[in-house]
């Protein structure tokens, strides 16, 4: 990772936008040798709306983005590519500041942190065991009881018995859309 790196502040909710507009910029200007990564640390967000799983990426850093640069940001500096670079940086919208400059160590931290959020296991699931009577909180069997008569953890499931019209009736469910009883 040679070059010097430097986090901005940047308006919250653009920062793929800066991104794209920062690297478009760059090579516009001929300065995609001087500006030479920009990174928006993404993590992986599971999110459960109405009994429907989504899965879509957020910023790990809200209102952040990482730029590697070839030479040290500074507008009075005596290398004209790194004013260039700086005027570059400050210049394009959304860009309120370039706070400060990161360490190598910082951001592989930085960046370390974001792929270990996306590689931590899923939540454990809701301690529900073989037998459980449960009740069926969302969905089409709302509200009807239930005996859990298996489990499947990897996919966070269970393999419910509910009762329709006096008959066993198997159904499986995500283990959010039932309570104990």
């Amino acid at each position: 990772m040679d070059g010097f790196w430097y986090i901005l502040h940047i308006y919250s909710g653009h920062e793929k936008k800066v991104k794209l507009n920062l690297e478009q910029r760059a090579r516009a200007l001929g300065l995609d040798e001087e500006v030479r990564q920009v990174v928006v640390p993404i993590k992986e967000v599971v999110e459960i709306k109405n009994g429907k799983k989504r899965t879509f990426e957020r910023p790990s850093y809200p209102g952040y983005l990482l730029v590697q640069t070839a030479h040290e940001l500074r507008a009075d500096a005596e290398h004209e590519a790194s004013q260039q670079s700086w005027h570059l940086i400050q210049d394009t919208p959304s860009v309120m500041d370039i706070i400060a400059p990161l360490t190598e160590q910082e951001v592989q931290h930085i960046l370390d942190l974001s792929t270990d959020e996306e590689k931590k296991p899923a939540p454990p699931m809701v301690e529900h065991a073989i037998g459980d009577k449960v009740r069926v909180i969302d969905g089409p069997f709302k509200e009807f009881p239930a005996e859990i008569n298996g489990i499947d953890e990897d996919r966070q499931r269970l393999h419910l018995t509910i009762s329709i019209l006096g008959r066993s009736t198997p159904i499986e469910l995500d283990h959010f859309q039932v309570e104990k009883i």
